[in-house]
Parts: structure tokens; C-alpha cells; sequence
């Protein structure tokens, strides 16, 4: 199977749609050791269709529009944080403490973007501040193993550098490897969701499969909200939620904010507020660690118990199972433990991927699932729950991506036919898909969206605006 065919296959997609996909070939693109450009492509791709038959679905056509993944849309898009400017300021997208660090024996990476975990991170350690002098003195000591747990138990992040092997052979790795790609369920027997028609988008507006669906955004970070970002753009309603004393990082939400509102709402005395949004939600999206939601009611059953019906979506770092089910976790850990870092490093130094492939990737993959969901809701009915882990993705990328066969149609820049991953004109830059807006929080440069389908929209028709600043209630 190629790669597209497997992710649409675990969407539960019918095949035959494919034939609806083709791909602009650009060499250069997401270059690295392991396959990530065909995996953008495919998770990408997958959302796209999964987009257009809704959208074919809600609109009554006849055929599924036409779907074109352009490697160099995806490339750019798969580092959205990378090319946003604020009014001509870059982004710091890792603080001086989120790096690898070399132990006793090997190497560790620990994540201190926030100033929760950064606390924890130093109080692990024994250190009153957090000069890099001092993180590297204390972690000279360790061992790789002994930093992970202890600053683990101290609820900060680290996680030793593992070979693949070593990952497979991991209770927690041999515990993702058993599980499938995308999770899907039925939680009851909701009757069939009435979706009501939209306009085709050959008028010259364009064709939102999501319009007028709501979609409660319980994510942070990339991951999550890309996939809510997505779901924006096509149409979707949708209100991000957060704590009041666990603001996003500006930045981060700047980029991944856009088509959204923000509003900042405390789940336990503001409970009344969220259940009436709730009241009137079809998606809720989730990004925490497993679990750690279920005390606010907010499990896949205790939501379908209170609003039949509802798409239930989950996003973790490592799987709700195994030993590190309730382990948090980021895309740089997660390749770190998984051998990612170890493939794409030297025997002298850890490397990296490309991009944040597992966060975008895991991304748009999990919006393909809820517009999937979507449109079998349509027909079947039943709440539905989703879940997704950043662990699988990588599992997939080492194990999985660019081993099946070469498939579908693929096409250079010109519109001649070629091989996949052959054959096409080299990625020269982003700039054909950066664009720029003015907004409230200056004058933006970003990503476009990647997905493209036809009579899609092009672009978001809201710019990002200050975190939690919204109302808790819907358009």
C-alpha cells in the first residue's frame, strides 16, 4: 500500500476515493535521514479528501472534488512556527532549557518552554536557577535513566535518548507497536446526524465542509491546535478553552491560532458556562494526557452521556495505555525515546527531524478523523470517539512510511506526470505559500494551510488574536 492509501485505509476511507488524489513532487522537501516528507504528504493528503467528501456529502455532488497536495505547501506548513513573523519578529520556539544535554552515559532531552515545567525541571535537580553552566554540571552526574525518572517524578520532562531498538524492546514501545494508527469507536447509538446542505463552491464561495458545525478546542501546544486550526479553516466554529493560570505561549498561539476564538474558563467553578457549551457542541477536541480530564466529566462516555451524538477527539504524546499512558510528553521527547533522534543524530550528537513532523503530522491526521467521522455519522449515527498518539505516528514514520509501494498520481510543478517521489522540480523556499495579514496583535506573516481541494477555501477569514480574550459562548 502506499502511503496515502494506509492512512486513508485507518481513516476508514473508502478506496476508491483516491483516485480523486494527485501531488506536486518537489525534491528537497522536509529532507532527512527517515521519510518525512512522505509522511507530511500522506497525513496532509488524507485530511484533504477526508475534507472533500464531506464537503461532497453536505453539498450534494456528485463527485468528490479533486484533491492536490503540493510538497511544497506541506513543507511550508509543517513549519508554521518557524516562518510566523510579528510584525517582523521571529518566534523563540525553544527556551534555553528545552535541548539535549549529555550524562553520565549518554544523552537526555529535557522540555522547558513553560514555566511550570521549568520549575520542576530545576527542582529535579536540586538547582535554585536555571543557568545552563549549572543544568549541565547536575546532568553530568546522572545517568541518562536516572534524570528521566527523577524529573518525571517531579512532574517536569526529560526523556533519555533510546535507539530504536531499545524503544521496541520498551514496555511502552511494545505497547504503542499493538495498537493501530488511528483509533476509532462507537460510544452508543445516537441516531444519524443531520448535516444540513451547503453551498458547492462553484459560485465563487467557497466550499466549507464544516460550516456551521461547533468544536470545542480542550489542546495546546502544536499538535492539537493544528488540527483545530485545520477544522477552522473549513468552515468549523471553533472556541479554544483554557485554564486562566495555564496561558498558551503567545507566539505558539499566534501561529496556531488562526479561524479561532480564545476564551480562558476555570472547568470547576465555571462549570455551568462549559456544559452549556457543551450543550450545543458537535466535536470536543482534547489534548492532555490521558486521563487527566476525566475528573471535569470530560471522558469520551461522560461527554456522549451528556450530549448523544458528539465526535469525542483525543490527542496524547505516548497512547492511553502502557506504563507512560499518564506521562506527559512533546514531539522533541517523543522522537527522542521513540530512536528518531538516534537515526537522525551521530554517534557524536542526537539529531533532529526536519520539522515537528509527529505534532503536525499527528495534526492534520487527527482532523481527517473527525471530518471522516463526520460524514459516517451521517449515514450511521453513534457518538463517536477518535484517538490519536504522537508515539504511533512515530512508529509509523520508522516502520511504516515510504515501505509500501509507489502508488497514485504525482505530478511536477508543470502538470507533467511523474514517478512519486521522483521526478519532480526542487523545493526552492516557501515563499509561494507565506502570506501576511494585519491583525490585533500586529502585522502577521504565516503559513498558509496546505489542504487544497476543489471550490476549497484558500485561507482563514480570521487572524489570530490575544490568548483567552473571547467570550465562553458561540458565534
Amino acid at each position: 500500500m502506499t502511503d496515502i492509501e494506509v492512512a486513508w485505509s485507518e481513516l476508514g476511507g473508502d478506496p476508491a476515493l483516491l483516485s480523486r488524489v494527485s501531488t506536486v513532487v518537489r525534491e528537497g522537501a522536509l529532507q532527512g535521514r527517515l521519510p518525512v516528507r512522505e509522511l507530511a504528504r500522506a497525513c496532509v493528503g488524507a485530511c484533504a479528501l477526508a475534507a472533500a467528501e464531506l464537503g461532497a456529502r453536505r453539498a450534494g455532488l456528485a463527485e468528490v472534488p479533486a484533491v492536490r497536495v503540493d510538497d511544497g505547501a506541506v513543507a511550508t506548513a509543517f513549519v508554521s512556527e518557524r516562518h510566523l513573523l510579528v510584525d517582523g519578529r521571529a518566534p523563540v520556539t525553544f527556551a534555553p532549557l528545552s535541548r539535549f544535554w549529555r550524562t553520565a552515559d549518554g544523552w537526555v532531552r529535557t522540555h522547558a518552554n513553560y514555566p511550570h515545567h521549568r520549575q520542576r525541571l530545576l527542582a529535579a535537580l536540586g538547582l535554585p536557577e536555571g543557568r545552563v553552566p549549572s543544568v549541565e554540571s547536575a546532568l553530568a552526574e546522572r545517568s541518562a535513566l536516572e534524570v528521566e525518572e527523577a524529573v518525571y517524578a517531579a512532574g517536569g520532562l526529560a526523556v533519555a535518548l533510546r535507539t530504536p531498538e531499545e524503544w521496541a524492546a520498551h514496555a511502552q514501545g511494545a505497547a504503542v507497536a499493538a495498537r493501530p494508527l488511528v483509533e476509532r469507536g462507537r460510544l452508543d447509538s445516537a441516531p444519524a446526524r443531520a448535516l444540513a446542505p451547503i453551498t458547492p463552491g462553484d459560485d465563487g464561495t467557497p466550499l466549507l465542509p464544516a460550516a456551521g458545525l461547533r468544536v470545542l478546542d480542550l489542546t495546546r501546544v502544536i499538535a492539537g491546535p493544528v488540527a483545530t486550526r485545520t477544522l477552522a479553516l473549513l468552515g468549523a466554529d471553533v472556541l479554544r478553552v483554557d485554564a486562566p493560570q495555564s496561558p498558551e505561549l503567545p507566539d505558539q498561539h499566534a501561529d496556531t491560532g488562526f479561524g479561532k476564538r480564545s476564551a480562558a474558563l476555570d472547568l470547576a467553578a465555571g462549570r455551568r458556562t462549559f456544559e452549556e457549551l457543551l450543550a450545543a457542541a458537535d466535536v470536543v477536541v482534547t489534548g492532555y494526557r490521558p486521563g487527566a480530564l476525566d475528573r471535569f466529566g470530560l471522558s469520551a462516555e461522560a461527554l456522549a452521556e451528556r450530549r448523544p451524538g458528539v465526535v469525542v477527539a483525543q490527542l496524547s504524546a505516548w497512547g492511553a495505555y502502557g506504563p507512560w499512558a499518564g506521562r506527559r510528553g512533546f514531539d522533541s521527547l517523543v522522537q527522542v525515546a521513540t530512536g528518531i533522534a538516534a537515526v537522525e543524530g551521530s554517534p557524536q550528537q542526537p539529531g533532529a527531524l526536519p520539522a515537528q513532523a509527529l505534532d503536525h503530522g499527528t495534526g492534520y491526521l487527527l482532523a481527517a478523523a473527525v471530518l471522516r467521522t463526520l460524514t459516517e455519522q451521517s449515514y450511521e449515527g453513534g457518538s463517536r470517539v477518535v484517538r490519536l498518539a504522537l508515539a504511533r505516528t512515530a512508529r509509523w514514520l520508522m516502520h511504516g512510511v515510504g515501505h509500501g509501494r509507489t502508488g497514485g498520481t504525482a505530478y511536477d510543478e508543470a502538470g507533467g506526470t511523474a514517478s512519486e517521489g521522483m521526478g519532480g522540480r526542487a523545493y526552492d523556499g516557501a515563499r509561494p505559500w507565506l502570506a501576511e495579514a494585519d491583525s490585533v496583535l500586529g502585522r502577521l506573516r504565516y503559513a498558509r494551510s496546505p489542504l487544497s481541494f476543489a471550490g476549497g477555501p484558500l485561507d482563514w477569514t480570521r487572524q489570530p488574536g490575544p490568548w483567552g480574550t473571547d467570550a465562553p459562548c458561540w458565534s
